[in-house]
């Protein structure tokens, strides 16, 4: 698959990411003026090197072009007639008014499948608003079920979780219509967005509104359907209970040595359970409080009861299973010099991908590509001349 990442910021780049990591030839296309908007979120940086741009952006090669300038254009639809995809999240019809929307390009590529990702989709009263992650995060209903509990502030989720969310389901769209080109040859565009992406993260949340015409509402680290299934602070830092079902709940009642708590109708089943949350946490609270974290995992382990430590994210990077499952790899970077990154959550048996480059620096590859689609040297420096591209220094 070769793909064209002229997106930038987080949802798009995610998308091309999760392309490039699987195989994809991904050529990542940006403005000749201080490229994508990551490259200037600073700090933090390494060697001058933006963290952020690094993160979001290996495995591609790089070019800078000015798509308003006629030869920019130019290169752009000699890139687009051999590629397989294009992924964009420019706002709404920013790309058409450049005469490089889908009816143009397709003109250029028949097969060429359009991804676009947006606030809020393409289509519907809100189609031509940009969007956010805060802001989708809000309107898909996720501010309104997370954070402490009812009476509180409205909260986000720590991460991006609608930008992720929304890259990660357009590379399954493009992965989908690739299948059918490969069957039939004709591309397609593939549209999702943050608002989109949001929604599909209250599965449950939206299972219970439908179900009751009430909307739930935060519960902390509680789940909403089952119970005890939360955050308990031990000693010495904080531990995930996931004691979900009655078999759980029974196992892990038997280690605790309290007749009253075991017998007491209110926690009977996982109904009365969560139909007496608080009371239930209360009970709960002054066990964990009695031993450490670590005391506390080896006891459940043993006694087959899931829980899991809260780990800072330096924690998680050094965690045996994020190191055994590849998740924060090293990179060689030209001016950062060697990197972690994270790796790549989905392994094969048989085409596995894998963290092979790092970003490219702005233009890096722009001489190269060119090359190979056709422009002799001489063009090349033209076009670096008149502005219509953007090449870095050669090293």
């Amino acid at each position: 698959m070769r793909a064209l990442d002229l997106s930038h910021v987080m949802a798009g780049p995610v998308c091309a990411l999760m392309l490039a990591d699987m195989g994809a030839e991904v050529v990542k296309v940006e403005k000749i003026d201080g490229g994508d908007d990551t490259r200037r979120m600073l700090p933090p940086d390494i060697n001058g090197e933006p963290a952020a741009f690094m993160m979001m952006n290996r495995n591609k090669r790089g070019v800078a072009l000015d798509l308003k300038h006629p030869r920019g254009k130019e290169v752009l639809k000699r890139l687009v007639a051999n590629a397989d995809v294009l992924i964009e999240n420019y706002r709404h019809d920013t790309l058409e008014r450049l005469g490089l929307g889908y009816e143009a390009l397709k003109a250029v590529n028949p097969g060429l499948i359009y991804c676009e990702i947006s606030g809020f989709g393409r289509s519907g009263p809100w189609g031509e608003q940009g969007g956010f992650d805060l802001v989708a995060q809000g309107m898909s209903g996720l501010m309104a079920i997370t954070g402490e509990g009812p009476g509180r502030a409205p909260v986000k989720v720590g991460a991006p979780v609608t930008d992720i969310t929304a890259g990660i389901l357009a590379a399954m769209g493009v992965c989908a219509a690739y299948a059918h080109k490969l069957r039939t040859g004709e591309g397609q565009r593939v549209d999702t967005s943050l608002f989109e992406a949001g929604i599909t993260h209250t599965y449950w949340q939206s299972a219970i509104a439908f179900a009751t015409g009430v909307s739930p509402g935060p519960l902390g680290s509680a789940h909403p359907l089952s119970a005890p299934y939360q955050a308990f602070q031990t000693s010495d830092g904080w531990i995930n209970l996931g004691a979900s079902n009655q078999k759980l709940w029974l196992q892990f009642v038997a280690l605790l040595d309290d007749p009253e708590l075991a017998g007491d109708p209110r926690f009977k089943d996982n109904a009365a359970r969560m139909g007496n949350l608080s009371a239930l946490v209360a009970a709960l609270a002054p066990h964990f409080r009695k031993r450490t974290t670590a005391e506390w995992l080896v006891i459940l382990e043993n006694a087959g009861v899931p829980a899991g430590p809260v780990l800072s994210i330096r924690e998680m990077h050094a965690h045996p299973q994020t190191i055994a499952r590849e998740m924060a790899p090293s990179v060689e970077h030209p001016v950062a010099g060697r990197m972690q990154t994270i790796g790549l959550p989905v392994k094969f048996s048989a085409t596995p991908g894998r963290v092979a480059a790092p970003a490219p620096l702005h233009g890096q590859h722009t001489r190269e590509i060119l090359s190979e689609i056709g422009y002799s040297e001489a063009e090349i420096e033209a076009l670096v001349a008149e502005r219509a591209v953007r090449a870095a220094e050669r090293r």
